[in-house]
């Protein structure tokens, strides 16, 4: 190993070690038993345990993230006496297990569970939050339920976690050793906690945890088939498809501005629509439940204590839809004193916000699991919530802070942090350079094409370069207005909305006016021209609801146009006039849109001649060229390239690093819209 520290572990260790870590990222891949990052597990040996650090996520889990605690402190500990009040116990816990640290230069957290793993029998200590495990642990009736199952599993009542939470399972053991005569309990499962599993190997930890799940499973099936299910009639039922995507291109971008912070970019704002969010907010009593309270810490730390419920009549005009969700958000804040990060509207959906998607989606994932869990604890006698006194210290617990703290996700550095852009044509070529620079640059980026497999490959590249979440992929055929408003739709839906539309999609049919087919300049105006139009007429309703949230807010839209919108091109006139009705298009949306605090502007780079429009051997534009005789004399596609090469005054072509800095100096730009910027090498030279 060579980690500071792990180098010292034995071979016998590193392979417990090895095998830990296989173990951890199984369970942590499980999204019905880890969730948000939640959850540990550890190895013991003679003197020391190995244990997850805190805010590693256990699914992708490195051995350098467990951190090296000495039992012997750790036992100490756990036979002391924390006295003082509940803050000053923490305080003494906090520093207690931070002290037993065997490499304290790593300068890692330990989990604030590791006493409670020094105390678990087995050599290997898994703890989860399962979502079955939960249904029960988080209900009124669920150890009089579990009773049932085997003298094998101890339930812990809910107590503190961290030090009170060791003490208590601490004499559960003793109490179980005395009842049983064993020395392992098979399970210990704590209310609105978890479970924790210990063993001697991985199988067996995994051959209880499999038991225990198989087991609860056979008994949620009997406690359900006499469970009361009138509660579910008389709910909101789910909105008709049509009405649903209206409402969720007006929520989305409005609470993207409701909740931005002054001088930061607005956050991401991610939706769920799926079947177990819209039943469980279908129940005549779904209010009643939802609002009473948080059920696991997870909840509390992922997700705030209490979601915003927001009902909103279908076809009400947008202003009045926007007007009531402002309302209702002042509202939560002030009774809260903080924003909502969860928004809960029946009929439809939630809607979870985050800084980044990352943020977003965990505080989706993480509610969601806890309407599952609440819809299961309905079976079991109802929800058992925590306690507001529980909740407060939760809430303002320096541990939990901490694990949100490492938990979040970063904003991005960078010259596009934090907004979202959509980018159209982005497969290939300029517009993928494009769509890899903006990510770059840190923003979550929407790859759009008529090329569905290039462009789905293209997002999967970005994503694995810089993160989940950091790129999607949608179909578009800018030349239907139908494709446009869905592509649109699913980036609300993923995003919340946008903040920059690169409208860059764009074909080149080159011909003499005696030679040009009528279906090459109908598809050449169809995509450069009308394009343009479409794009912009689905995305500025939502740009302008996130200016209406949030005033001081300003988006983008820049049209990726050309040299050839500048200036007449030689038998290239369907191409050279539609980028001059697109300049035309610009200036106008300009004025137009000015008022809903939408810049628009143009870049028009010279020639790309390393790209595929340029390049390409069968219908790049060196050969179209060469084809059409555009050049004179020229013999060969090296001829024609040499030919453009010498009309520009720098002697090359332009690259997508040259358009990317006047796409940021026009994002930059608060004072300027309605311009068409070259990017010729000087080519094009305005006056």
């Amino acid at each position: 190993m060579s980690v500071r520290g792990l180098e010292k572990l034995s071979s016998e260790e590193s392979l417990a070690l090895e095998e830990l870590v296989e173990l951890s990222r199984g369970y942590g891949a499980d999204r019905g038993l880890v969730l948000g990052g939640g959850g540990n597990t550890s190895v013991k040996f003679a003197g020391h345990l190995l244990v997850k650090g805190s805010g590693a996520a256990l699914a992708t889990v490195r051995p350098e993230d467990f951190v090296d605690l000495d039992r012997g402190l750790l036992q100490a500990l756990l036979e002391s006496e924390l006295g003082g009040t509940r803050d000053q116990r923490e305080a003494a816990f906090k520093e207690a297990v931070m002290a037993a640290r065997l490499h304290p230069e790593r300068n890692q957290r330990p989990s604030v569970e590791s006493v409670l793993h020094q105390l678990m029998p087995g050599k290997f200590v898994v703890h989860l939050h399962s979502t079955l495990v939960n249904q029960f642990s988080c209900s009124r009736d669920g150890r009089s339920l579990v009773s049932r199952l085997d003298k094998d599993i101890i339930w812990v009542d809910l107590v503190d976690p961290g030090f009170v939470l060791a003490k208590a399972l601490q004499a559960g053991l003793a109490e179980f050793v005395r009842e049983t005569g064993k020395s392992r309990p098979r399970a210990v499962i704590m209310q609105n906690h978890g479970v924790v599993v210990s063993g001697d190997t991985p199988e067996g930890v995994k051959a209880d945890i499999d038991w225990l799940i198989e087991a609860l499973e056979g008994l949620k099936r009997q406690a359900s088939e006499g469970a009361e299910v009138s509660a579910a009639v008389g709910g909101r039922a789910p909105l008709p498809s049509g009405d649903a995507r209206a409402l969720i291109n007006i929520i989305g971008p409005a609470l993207r501005g409701l909740l931005g912070r002054a001088g930061e970019p607005l956050p991401i704002v991610t939706y769920d629509g799926s079947r177990e969010v819209v039943e469980v907010l279908a129940r005549a009593d779904a209010r009643e439940i939802v609002m009473g309270g948080p059920l696991t810490p997870d909840q509390i730390v992922y997700c705030r204590s209490f979601p915003l419920w927001f009902e909103s009549d279908p076809g009400q005009a947008p202003a009045l839809v926007e007007a009531q969700l402002a309302a209702a958000v002042a509202e939560h804040t002030e009774e809260h004193q903080v924003p909502p990060i969860v928004v809960l509207v029946p009929g439809l959906g939630l809607f979870a916000a985050g800084s980044s998607w990352a943020d977003a989606n965990t505080a989706r994932l993480v509610y969601v699991d806890s309407l599952k869990v609440m819809a299961g604890a309905l079976s079991f006698g109802g929800a058992h919530y925590l306690p507001q006194d529980f909740r407060e210290f939760i809430e303002h617990w320096e541990v939990e802070s901490y694990r949100r703290a490492v938990a979040h996700t970063a904003a991005s550095a960078g010259r596009a942090a934090g907004k979202v852009a959509l980018v159209t044509g982005a497969a290939q070529g300029f517009g993928l350079e494009i769509a890899q620079d903006l990510a770059d640059q840190g923003a979550h980026v929407a790859l759009t094409d008529v090329n569905v497999a290039g462009v789905e490959k293209a997002a999967h590249d970005v994503q694995d370069e810089r993160g989940e979440g950091k790129a999607v992929a949608f179909a578009i055929d800018v030349t239907s207005a139908a494709s446009v408003a869905e592509a649109v739709h699913q980036v609300v839906r993923t995003y919340g909305g946008l903040d920059l539309l690169v409208v860059n999609a764009g074909v080149l049919r080159a011909a003499g006016v005696g030679e040009q087919a009528e279906r090459d300049f109908d598809l050449t105006t169809a995509v450069n021209y009308k394009g343009y139009f479409l794009c912009v007429q689905a995305a500025a309703p939502v740009l302008a609801t996130q200016h209406r949230a949030r005033p001081d807010y300003w988006s983008d839209v820049i049209q990726v146009n050309s040299k050839s919108g500048l200036q007449g091109s030689n038998k290239n006139f369907a191409y050279a006039g539609s980028k001059f009705g697109g300049i035309g298009l610009t200036q106008s949306f300009a004025l137009e849109l000015v008022e809903d605090g939408i810049k628009v502007n143009s870049v028009c780079p010279g020639n790309f001649f390393d790209g595929p429009l340029w390049s390409d051997p069968e219908m790049g534009l060196f050969v179209q060229y060469l084809r059409a005789g555009k050049v004179p004399g020229a013999k060969t596609v090296a001829d024609i390239r040499r030919s453009y090469e010498n009309k520009v005054p720098m002697g090359r072509g332009c690259t997508a690093a040259d358009v990317m800095k006047a796409v940021y100096y026009l994002i930059d730009q608060v004072y300027e819209t309605g311009q068409a910027l070259p990017v010729t090498g000087g080519q094009v030279m305005l006056h």
